[in-house]
């Protein structure tokens, strides 16, 4: 058969865990072999086999292919018994280099490899991965030999675009896994059943959540009014905390005019992430990707001096960006999210003491939505980047100290800051041991040079300030989507949208079910009403697959009492009360796991973690 060219020779290779370097890049090798010796099974197994990429993944491997025959599970065992044979024949992995032309000869007859081997810049070197009669074109590094994968398992198969264009092929994307022994396999398999149940799509239909539309567009979300109601509360407690922790809160445009991005560099560096202009009044505008232009246009509406700072201003500002249709991924990959974006204009002796109380808002925040497991990372100067050296130097510093003054466990991530300055992630584990970035602290060196951000110094001079990016949830899409999936769509109380159902027994508890409802609303208690006339075990099922955290039931007994019986989502029946009594129950539990003031959290639960 054909040589071929892998993923790795145009995309690289996925990151792992800095903090398990050695063990995670093994498990890389080791999943990026299997995931050759796939693509030669169902090179064995199936003709006019046309291939593309097969990159390792956080949590297994796919390859993508293009061949007649539609591939379902039901292959699966048939690809899987010759991977088996491949791997007992304990076959070597062998790292041959090899010219363009050499290149181009090998790979005859294979459309998209070919594509992708143009895509290599002139100067690389060109290696492939030989393993039998199979060849990957790739970086490495591989296994030494077939016959060290112990344990495997194709998992499912999905349509995928080539090159994620909706406008290119839709090729045949087949997903596996693989661990260092049988007994790792089986854990991991367990995690991912896990994790299907938690899938924030599928609750997200089941709980009438929020959808994506056809006739709308891919990658554009529809909040529906359970799902806006969470929203809205987040929402809500974020402002407030901003306001607490000493931010103002800015509004800004959707559109600008294309000279701010031309100032910004977006339009230089950005463009394939950005809409088409459109034309109003003879100029042309874009949607906006980013909000930081529009903060520095505030801070530049008047002469800032020394003491007007630091400037705190935060936004939930709605961007736009183009994702290619193969990336989109429910409320995680989409085209027109909210930022929970902020910025910090201060001097450079502020600049310390600001990324200190920065990081302490983000932890108080991230544990006030249950997550406790928080894994910082400095990430320093790229191999290209804009800025002296003596910024970048005193900003890396800076962010070091303030985490050594807080006490808080980190891993350096050399030469993982962005190309406009160095940054600290902060990263959450969810309920199954799942990391998902979140907040981050990145510096600026770029826009306020592009814009010419000045202050009025204590000397009468002009001096730029230090701007720092801060996101603490990321964006509401993506942040609900992992809030969805960690809690398995049972919101803690304070994020229920709908916190009690009361249910009565029959139609002549109605009117003083309405009453309870009436005076639990007029008390601030999110209420609904089952009115149906089933029977009460039908109406408690629907309020538990709802995941409603509380019921109340009424029976002549309760109405003629001015009771209600409590059934608790967690608990089951917890006796009755007045319903004045349970409203006092629900606002003294409806609150966020921390209520404390932001600037004074506690920093070393970063440190535990």
């Amino acid at each position: 058969m054909a040589d071929i060219l892998s993923a790795n020779a145009v995309q690289g290779r996925a990151p792992g865990h800095l903090c398990q370097k050695g063990e995670i890049l093994d498990l890389e090798r080791l999943r990026h072999s299997t995931a050759h010796v796939m693509a030669a099974a169902v090179c064995r197994v199936f003709d006019g086999v046309q291939l593309d990429i097969g990159p390792s993944t956080s949590d297994g491997f796919y390859y993508d292919f293009d061949l007649a025959h539609r591939i379902t599970p039901e292959d699966f065992p048939a690809i899987e018994a010759e991977m088996s044979r491949i791997i007992d024949a304990d076959i070597p992995f062998e790292r041959v280099e090899v010219s363009r032309q050499q290149a181009a000869e090998m790979l005859r007859g294979q459309t998209y490899k070919l594509e992708r081997l143009a895509d290599i810049p002139a100067d690389a070197s060109i290696t492939f991965y030989r393993c039998g009669d199979f060849a990957d074109l790739c970086r490495g590094p591989h296994l030494e030999r077939t016959g060290q994968i112990k344990a495997f398992k194709l998992l499912s198969v999905a349509g995928s675009y080539y090159r994620g264009l909706e406008t290119n092929p839709m090729l045949q994307r087949v997903y596996g896994t693989a661990a260092a022994t049988p007994k790792e396999l089986k854990a991991i398999l367990k995690l991912q059943e896990e994790a299907k149940q938690r899938d924030h799509r599928r609750l997200g239909r089941e709980l009438d959540l929020f959808s994506m539309q056809e006739d709308v567009g891919p990658g554009l979300i529809h909040w529906h009014p359970r799902g806006a109601r969470i929203r809205c509360l987040i929402e809500d407690f974020w402002r407030q905390e901003h306001f607490r922790g000493g931010y103002e809160i800015l509004y800004t445009p959707h559109i600008g005019r294309a000279g701010l991005w031309e100032t910004s560099g977006h339009l230089g560096f950005y463009r394939e992430s950005m809409y088409a202009a459109m034309e109003i009044d003879n100029a042309a505008y874009y949607l906006k990707p980013m909000n930081c232009p529009f903060h520095i246009q505030v801070y530049k509406s008047h002469k800032r001096s020394y003491r007007d700072l630091p400037l705190r201003w935060a936004e939930l500002g709605t961007v736009y960006r183009y994702e290619k249709a193969g990336v989109l991924h429910g409320l995680l990959r989409v085209r027109g999210f909210t930022q929970d974006d902020a910025h910090i204009f201060c001097a450079p002796d502020q600049i310390t003491g600001e990324i200190k109380r920065t990081l302490r808002f983000a932890i108080s925040i991230l544990r006030s939505f249950g997550f406790e497991n928080i894994s910082a990372y400095l990430s320093t100067r790229p191999a290209k980047a804009v800025g002296a050296d003596e910024n970048w130097a005193d900003a890396t510093a800076a962010l070091e100290q303030a985490l050594q003054e807080l006490e808080m466990d980190y891993q350096v991530d050399a030469g993982g800051g962005a190309f406009y300055g160095p940054k600290v992630d902060l990263k959450i584990q969810d309920a199954i041991g799942r990391e998902w970035q979140l907040s981050t602290v990145q510096f600026d060196f770029n826009m306020p040079e592009r814009f010419d951000v000045t202050y009025t110094g204590a000397d009468g001079q002009e001096h730029r300030p230090y701007m720092v990016h801060r996101a603490l949830l990321g964006s509401l899409e993506r942040f609900f989507g992992i809030l969805v999936e960690h809690y398995k769509g049972a919101f803690p109380l304070w994020l229920a949208p709908e916190q009690v159902r009361v249910l009565p027994l029959t139609d002549m508890q109605l009117d003083y079910a309405q009453q309870v409802v009436d005076n639990l609303r007029e008390a601030g208690v999110r209420t609904g009403l089952d009115a149906t006339s089933g029977k009460i075990g039908a109406k408690i099922r629907g309020a538990q697959v709802q995941k409603i955290p509380y019921m109340l039931i009424i029976g002549p007994r309760e109405a003629d009492a001015g009771l209600v019986a409590v059934r608790s989502r967690a608990g089951g029946d917890e006796g009755p009360c007045t319903p004045d009594e349970f409203a006092a129950r629900i606002r003294h539990e409806a609150v966020p796991q921390t209520a404390g003031d932001p600037a004074a959290a506690r920093t070393d639960a970063a440190a535990r973690a």
